[in-house]
């Protein structure tokens, strides 16, 4: 948006009588339990809740309907949305954006909580300057929302990727064979990099750094070799690209029997963990909380164990970048 909104430095108003609820951008697991926790809360609190399907695309159309506690019975075990998510490119516009505000105040909604990443609290951040009072709760399994230590969907992300590698190595074991096993993080290399320290990965390639296949990947592989293992896992974040083609190089340099399993979107995917479902919960909790005390524009995190808020400014204007301890601690540990 062009201009920011005075609105945004407004302060604190009266509480929302009526509130929707999207989810938007990629699914993620724990969006089902944030989701049942805000229209829990909120109802508790005393809000008519809508929920808004489709995300943004839905926002645009009109397609919501008021949420009880009946709409979210048995739900916080499911992948997935029920609200179901959509990439919607016309809210990348004013006008779209400009659109969505009106249809908001045609349903009389006098607040949004937007349960996404990082390019749905975007969409927020310009419905705000606008003038629609918004909170995001971060969910994401890429974990690259700058203002949280952990997002929605990432521990279950994290426990399916463990899952995986634990039975490729087995396999990897029987044919004494390397595999290269790309991950999800287009531009994020936390799930890579977490589960090379998980699983024992002889090499992990990240988005964030450049890396020289010979030094990086084709040294430690052959180093474990001639100390007399027997298979290796390499680990590539799906942002650093050519994993298929990264395979057939080690397998040409090293002669040891190499393939490339992509995990895609299973990662997504699931029943989320136990730590998922309790960050989704206590973060929605929060976000109607804040809601209630007439607070605008913000976004829940969790930092040092603490669900805090920021100003959704504050928040998008954050920087977060991989830990150089687990990196240092990645190699070590492969050796």
């Amino acid at each position: 948006m062009s201009e920011q909104n005075e609105s945004l430095k407004a302060e604190p108003v009266s509480r929302p009588k009526r509130i929707g609820v999207l989810t938007s951008g990629g699914d993620a697991p724990g969006m089902n339990a944030a989701l049942r926790a805000v229209v829990r809360s909120g109802i508790y609190r005393g809000f008519e809740v809508y929920g808004i399907r489709k995300g943004y695309e839905g926002l645009l159309s009109g397609d919501m309907y008021e949420m009880n506690l009946r709409s979210v019975s048995d739900i916080m075990n499911r992948g997935g949305t029920i609200l179901q998510t959509a990439r919607c490119p016309e809210f990348m516009t004013e006008e779209g954006v400009r659109r969505g505000y009106r249809m908001a105040q045609v349903f009389k909604l006098d607040a949004i909580v937007v349960i996404g990443g990082d390019g749905s609290f975007r969409g927020a951040r310009d419905l705000a300057r606008i003038g629609m009072n918004v909170v995001g709760i971060p969910a994401t399994i890429d974990n690259d929302i700058d203002c949280t230590d952990h997002t929605i969907g990432f521990d279950t992300a994290l426990n399916t990727v463990k899952d995986a590698i634990d039975k490729i190595k087995d396999t990897a074991y029987s044919h004494e064979r390397c595999s290269v096993v790309e991950v999800m993080g287009r531009g994020a290399g936390y799930i890579a990099l977490s589960c090379a320290i998980a699983d024992g990965a002889e090499a992990c390639i990240l988005p964030e750094r450049h890396f020289d296949i010979d030094t990086d990947i084709i040294q430690p592989i052959i180093g474990c070799r001639n100390r007399g293992k027997h298979h290796y896992i390499v680990i590539i974040a799906e942002g650093v690209g050519g994993t298929i083609e990264i395979a057939k190089q080690i397998e040409e340099i090293t002669g040891i029997s190499t393939n490339a399993t992509i995990l895609g979107y299973q990662q997504r995917g699931g029943s989320p963990t136990v730590k998922d479902r309790v960050s989704a919960s206590m973060m929605a909790v929060k976000a109607t909380e804040l809601l209630a005390n007439g607070e605008r524009n913000k976004i829940i995190a969790l930092k040092n164990e603490k669900y805090v808020a920021y100003d959704i400014e504050e928040a998008l204007n954050m920087k977060k970048t991989l830990d150089p301890e687990m990196i240092e601690a990645s190699k070590m540990l492969s050796l």
